[in-house]
């Protein structure tokens, strides 16, 4: 079964048993102060988890875009990669247990309308309770009535899944496939670890049932709700239903790993795969609206791309080689995801741009890294790894794994110091770290994120209607906001903005939401960015003055002030560029 019938299978399953299906949200998240990237597919749907009513109604499905790079030393055996799509369906506060677990089941194992597995292969983990949580024997019922022997069934402490350290949480459970030819048939306890260890079974399906809620590290209670949260991964549904033993040489990475063995010279499976993976990934992110950078997503974005260029020379590719490998990560996507195919010409450039970039400094580099070695012992300084980071543009992981191949340890605890103060002093971020969205909800950050809507509106009316927004980072001191123009906005315009925005302050205009069709919103004007993340029916923000002045009318998910009136005074601190055809302005209100 090729990857696009498995999601197809998939979501076709579900909407049968009424999920409304819903497109994947961007990759860079919107209002999630905590984290770089789109991790999970649930951390989108925070809010309804919490309570709020989806537009689409309790139950939903779709397949989301995910990056993680947490696990990024892993890359190159057989199962981790750092972009990878989530098969999810969700209950919020409609279904739960039997129904949850019925499904994952059944999809997984019907031959008539799912993927047909061999019910004998699969394993079964669960919660084996502690003190935020009693053992999960309600699954374990469930399980067993489904026909799944009590032997298969494991319990296991580790079976808790929550977003970060606060939201909602609980206990899961988890279901693993053998993939080895002969099949392992019944395990002990010790010994289906050792073949998870081994990845003799891979984890192909997680249920996650959610009715608890975490705040600073710490379970405090219920949620109002209870909710099913599940996940398939589908770089690893496809490994097993394309009879693999790794999702390298499934359709997904199949097409990008012929490129790279038509321009190489040396064999190296654990290289070819990294480049595969990080260049599939940097075509996604590029896709999004990342660019490479020193900082926050496009330092990410740089260091995988920098990363595979290190590989790739390890394989004898050209210097120029990367630039296929991305056309034909891009082309593969071209019936799924339409904004990648549509942007690929921009992607492939962007990465030949960052090779040539890289390497411009690569060979200096290297020739700093030999002397920074023959001055230490057996350890590399904090303060020498960010040289060469800020200097010639080594990532930190780079550094270190060059240093291990040489026996050489990095002083990763000083670097970070480093890094630290180079965040601070540029004032790229806040409080060193990167605050994607909003940074809370407050009255001011409340004010600031209604005052973007108003500043897009202006820009617009100044710079013309191909004027986007590209992104946003929002705190109660300033607005960051990113926009799609070509060159620099003169003062004199900033200023004609800036006047717009405090008329509609001054008109203590009202901000009023409404529930519409996508495309009705889209026939109607409305503005927004990344249609394509948005499900059939959107929530669009209106910001309207007392004599009926329409200052602003955008795609939006919240939150904002009811009224303008209180916001404060709008300044225009700085404008200045972002990225290539992306514009910047940080802004104030006081």
């Amino acid at each position: 079964m090729v990857s696009n019938d498995i999601r197809t299978t998939f979501l076709n399953f579900f909407e049968k048993r009424g999920h409304a299906i819903v497109p994947s949200a961007p990759l860079v998240p919107e209002n999630d102060p905590s984290v770089l990237f789109t991790t999970a597919g649930m951390q989108p749907l925070v809010p309804y988890l919490l309570g709020e009513s989806h537009p689409s109604g309790t139950r939903i499905a779709n397949v989301q875009k995910c990056v993680r790079t947490g696990d990024i030393e892993e890359v190159g055996d057989k199962t981790h990669d750092t972009f990878f799509e989530m098969l999810g369906n969700w209950s919020l506060g409609d279904y739960f247990k039997e129904d949850g677990i019925t499904w994952s089941y059944g999809l997984l194992t019907s031959k008539e309308e799912g993927f047909g597995l061999d019910p004998k292969r699969l394993y079964i983990t669960v919660f084996s309770g502690n003190t935020d949580a009693p053992r999960d024997e309600e699954a374990v019922a469930v399980w067993k009535k489904l026909g799944v022997p009590e032997h298969r069934i494991y319990y296991l402490e580790d079976n808790w899944w929550s977003p970060g350290e606060s939201g909602p949480c609980g206990p899961d459970s988890e279901m693993f496939y053998d993939i080895t030819p002969e099949g392992l048939g019944d395990l002990t306890h010790e010994e289906f670890i050792a073949a998870d260890d081994t990845q003799q079974v891979v984890e192909i399906w997680n249920d996650v049932f959610m009715e608890y809620e975490k705040k600073d590290g710490k379970v405090i209670g219920k949620l109002a709700q209870k909710n099913v949260d599940t996940g398939a991964g589908l770089e690893r549904l496809a490994m097993v239903l394309q009879g693999t033993d790794n999702i390298f040489d499934t359709d997904l990475f199949a097409p990008i790993m012929d490129v790279i063995r038509g321009k190489m010279t040396k064999d190296n499976k654990r290289a070819m795969r990294i480049v595969s993976d990080h260049i599939r990934t940097a075509v996604f992110l590029l896709a999004d609206g990342v660019r490479p950078g020193n900082t926050d997503q496009g330092y990410i974005l740089r260091r995988l791309l920098r990363r595979a260029v290190r590989y790739a020379d390890m394989l004898g590719m050209d210097a120029d080689g990367l630039s296929a490998v991305a056309e034909a990560a891009a082309i593969g996507y071209e019936n799924v995801y339409q904004n990648v195919v549509e942007q690929k010409n921009m992607i492939v450039e962007e990465i030949r741009k960052e090779e040539e970039k890289f390497r411009s400094t690569l060979e200096q580099g290297m020739k700093e890294f030999e002397k920074i070695l023959a001055r230490s012992e057996k350890e590399i300084s904090g303060n020498d790894a960010f040289v060469l980071f800020s200097t010639y543009g080594f990532p930190f992981d780079m550094t270190s794994e060059l240093a291990e191949e040489r026996g050489f340890l990095v002083d990763k605890k000083e670097f970070e110091k480093e890094m630290d103060e180079h965040r601070a002093s540029s004032r790229t971020a806040s409080e060193g770290k990167f605050k994607g969205g909003l940074a809370g909800t407050s009255e001011k950050t409340m004010a600031l994120h209604t005052a973007t809507h108003l500043l897009l509106a202006g820009l617009r009316n100044e710079l013309g209607e191909d004027v986007h927004q590209a992104g946003s980072n929002i705190t109660e001191e300033r607005l960051r906001f990113d926009f799609t123009y070509p060159e620099k906005v003169e003062r004199d315009i900033l200023d004609r903005v800036e006047s717009f925005v405090n008329g509609a302050i001054t008109q203590d205009a009202t901000v009023r939401m409404e529930e519409m069709g996508k495309g009705e919103a889209k026939a109607a004007g409305v503005e927004g960015s990344f249609w394509e993340k948005y499900p059939d029916t959107v929530r669009v923000y209106t910001i309207e003055g007392k004599e009926g002045a329409v200052y602003s009318r955008e795609l939006c998910g919240g939150p904002h002030v009811e009224h303008t009136g209180d916001m404060g005074t709008f300044r225009i601190k700085k404008e200045e560029s972002s990225s290539a055809g992306v514009r910047r302005i940080k802004a104030v209100l006081g």
